[in-house]
């Protein structure tokens, strides 16, 4: 039996978003709400009967928010709204950005690029609303394209989508580059969802990994202390110690940890939980074919609390000299695309044992 798929295309425009929400779409399964902020960006959210995601269309399609079932998986931060900004770090409050694509990562001191690169924030030139049916059933889409091009230097199409399905408080994030140049390009992509802290929440890597590592250089916006340092050390003999979020005091300055040889199901996915204390769970399930490191990054302060479980990317995120020296920079050929998918969002706890059950068979 053939599934034919079904989709409706809408073009989005600036002028449909107003300063108060307003329903642009609505179905049996879905609703689409516009508006514009105090501070002028435009926002968008994909609603269905678990809860919506806030998505800003015009600015690197970042994911602003994300509340399914009552539960808010975004970072506590400093924002109460976003921020234009020509980088992440003048708005950093959002649930999801797209980190990349010619640099990525914390610059070290003789890097000269921005925190985490020029997509986070990047101005979209256009942007669509897609509803239809496919082989997993009814969904909901937002997509939009960058064309980066500069004189004498790299060209390339970003095309990034959040799609979001009827009855499930789990989304896709998808990035589809082309280098659109006639010559190759250096290439350096993170998907970097910024989860909730949870106290007391379990990391739990259902396949497991092969090594974690704690990362062991030092960035410039990070200040260690005494007790940070002597808790690093700790973790670099024995990271198990960082299984579950029990010690808040000890996340400030910011922990970082590596993952070596993630181990995929026979379909190619890998599958992260952060676990509740009552249950439920933060999940994250991507492809290491697509995604070949990846990275854990937790923070706990009275500004920003952060438990970023799962963070796939092409790279680790020490800046570009540091990965270029270790042969992480990726290249793509003139033409050639790259395509990214990862599936994320919050399981209830009968969604957490069926998962964790169908990985045990």
């Amino acid at each position: 039996m053939t599934t034919i798929d079904k989709r409706t295309t809408i073009p989005l425009f600036p002028e449909l978003f107003t300063g108060d929400e307003k329903t642009l779409l609505e179905s049996t399964d879905f609703r689409v709400q516009a508006w514009t902020y105090p501070s002028g960006v435009k926002a968008l959210a994909l609603e269905n009967n678990r809860g919506r995601v806030v998505v800003l269309p015009y600015q690197g399609q970042m994911i602003w928010s994300a509340v399914f079932d009552g539960c808010d998986l975004t970072m506590r931060n400093m924002f109460d709204q976003p921020r234009p900004s020509p980088t992440v770090i003048g708005t950093y409050g959002c649930f999801m950005f797209h980190s990349g694509l010619l640099r990525n990562g914390c610059p070290t001191p003789v890097d000269d690029h921005p925190l985490h690169g020029e997509m986070p924030c990047a101005p979209m030139d256009s942007a669509w609303l897609e509803i239809g049916e496919d082989a997993e059933g009814a969904f909901l889409r937002i997509g939009g394209e960058y064309e980066y091009v500069m004189g004498f230097g790299d060209h390339y199409r970003a095309r990034p989508s959040v799609t979001l399905r009827a009855g499930s408080a789990l989304f896709d994030i998808g990035m589809d580059v082309r280098n659109l140049a006639g010559k190759p390009m250096e290439f350096m992509y993170m998907a970097h969802m910024n989860y909730a802290y949870v106290e007391g929440g379990r990391f739990v890597e259902p396949l497991g990994v092969e090594r974690t590592r704690v990362r062991s250089s030092v960035p410039a916006h990070v200040k260690p202390t005494p007790a940070w340092s002597a808790y690093m050390a700790e973790l670099s003999e024995d990271p198990s110690r960082l299984q579950t979020l029990d010690t808040p005091g000890l996340y400030d300055p910011e922990i970082v940890c590596f993952f070596d040889g993630v181990k995929a199901d026979a379909k190619g996915n890998a599958h992260f939980l952060l676990k509740h204390a009552d249950g439920p769970a933060f999940y994250t399930r991507y492809q290491p074919d697509q995604f070949n490191h990846a990275a854990r990054w937790i923070l706990h302060n009275a500004d920003q609390q952060v438990a970023a479980f799962i963070l796939p990317a092409t790279c680790e995120p020490e800046g570009y000299l540091a990965e270029k020296a270790k042969g992480n920079v990726r290249l793509l050929a003139a033409g050639e695309s790259a395509l990214f998918s990862v599936r994320t969002g919050y399981l209830a706890v009968g969604e957490v044992q069926r998962i964790e059950g169908d990985l045990k068979r």
